[in-house]
């Protein structure tokens, strides 16, 4: 599969497209085509690229919204389905924001750009089908205020961390029953931090979507035999669920934390480090949101042993390192284990087991957290392409135990069954 998935002509080029120029040439909602004729590179906005099937999907979203009981949702599905033939997509994110008492949930649209690998610029469709669950929801609706608090203790010089996170932001916890497109392919997705529109973090703040049914299933059918063959086994009782929860709905608020915007006039982190800033940014999620939990638990806001944290995260990487270094959240991970391996964080027993050195975790946390918010906040592109090089790899020490997890027949990723199908209606 190319770099540039189908954003871009197979046969272009980095250097080829950094020197044309093109109308909406770093657009989300757009593909580069070649012209037959003159070999020029030009853009296509989606809506007219896919025209047809947008219009199809903008007329469902309608309907769907005559049948909208609640007010919020009718609003959202009727500008979402405008926003599928404009690509304006910034009113109805801002309607999705604002819609708090809906318990049917209904993302759809180009959203993620991790499919363009060329530049990070493009973003590819995907749709879930979503319930929240509402008792669930009102134990994480807290600590989205409590942001701020936490963005002044971040462990990094202060110029890092000046910028206000938005307060407006929100915890729910959902049981998908759909999920198609880009989260359907490959990994599946167990929580989401949404929209990824900078303006409307800053003003707005998110929504993090902690999905529990597809967690509940990777914990029990994957995690849990995983830890079983690689954990220490005195520290197999210290993994749980509730930590699993915490550690996968932290790492989706710490998106929200530490730094948009450059300090040495690159403009935003995102552009600043281009197709470095996905993983670079998945890597700080999952190292400010221990970062987080072990703070809350330390001021009585957080129920559980930090060491439950601990151990859980630590299967919780040779459960997602599986899906190999080649995607974002692939190689955050192997960042993490490398740099906590050779902090001492945690250590191999005679047995070949993993055990966790918990005196050393913490420190090693939050030192890689300063040096991902440093590279950030400079948009050192060069540094963090670096730190990719030396990090970013799975050792063959890894490679072995994650071998006998395949030759154990551990699932790597659980599939649905969806659908109307699965519903027993044709």
């Amino acid at each position: 599969k190319p770099a540039g998935a189908q954003f871009y002509p197979p046969d272009m080029s980095r250097e080829e497209f950094e020197q044309a120029t093109i109308e909406d040439k770093k657009g989300l909602y757009s593909v580069v085509r070649r012209d037959n004729a003159t070999e020029k590179l030009y853009s296509i906005p989606y809506h007219e690229f896919w025209k047809p099937q947008l219009e199809d999907a903008s007329s469902l979203l309608q309907k769907a919204a005559q049948l909208a009981e609640d007010p919020g949702l009718k609003n959202y599905l009727q500008l979402r389905a405008k926003a599928l033939v404009t690509d304006s997509y910034h009113t109805s994110d801002i309607a999705w924001m604002d819609m708090k008492t809906n318990t049917v949930d209904f993302i759809i649209g180009p959203i993620e750009n991790y499919e363009d690998k060329l530049f990070n610029y493009r973003a590819s469709f995907e749709a879930y089908l979503l319930i929240k669950d509402k008792q669930w929801s009102a134990r994480l609706s807290r600590y989205a205020g409590m942001l701020p608090e936490l963005q002044k203790g971040l462990p990094v010089a202060d110029k890092y961390k000046s910028e206000k996170p938005g307060t407006d932001s929100e915890l729910n916890a959902y049981d998908v029953i759909y999920y198609a497109g880009d989260c359907n392919s490959g990994s599946k997705t167990i929580a989401v931090n949404l929209p990824n529109d900078e303006e409307i973090q800053q003003t707005k703040g998110t929504r993090r979507l902690q999905l529990k049914n597809a967690m509940q299933a990777k914990f029990d059918k994957i995690l849990i035999p995983i830890a079983g063959q690689l954990i220490d086994s005195a520290q197999l009782s210290a993994i749980s669920f509730d930590a699993f929860f915490s550690n996968v709905m932290f790492h989706e608020v710490a998106h929200g934390l530490g730094i948009k915007e450059t300090i040495t006039g690159k403009g935003t982190v995102r552009n600043a480090l281009q197709e470095q800033y996905s993983w670079l940014e998945e890597a700080k999620a999952d190292v400010l949101g221990l970062y987080m939990i072990a703070k809350l638990v330390e001021k009585g806001e957080l129920e559980g042993d930090i060491n439950s944290y601990y151990t859980t995260y630590m299967a919780g990487i040779l459960r997602s390192v599986r899906f190999g270094a080649a995607s974002a959240h692939g190689k955050a991970n192997m960042l993490s284990f490398n740099f906590l391996l050779e902090h001492g964080a945690f250590e191999k027993t005679k047995e070949g087991r993993y055990r966790v050195n918990y005196a050393k975790f913490r420190d090693a946390i939050n030192d890689l957290g300063a040096l991902i918010l440093t590279l950030q906040g400079n948009g050192d592109k060069a540094g963090v392409e670096a730190l990719l090089k030396d990090k970013g790899i799975i050792r063959p020490e890894l490679k072995a135990d994650l071998d006998i997890l395949q030759s154990k027949g551990i699932p790597v990723d659980i599939v649905f069954e969806q659908g109307v199908e699965a519903l027993g209606q044709k």
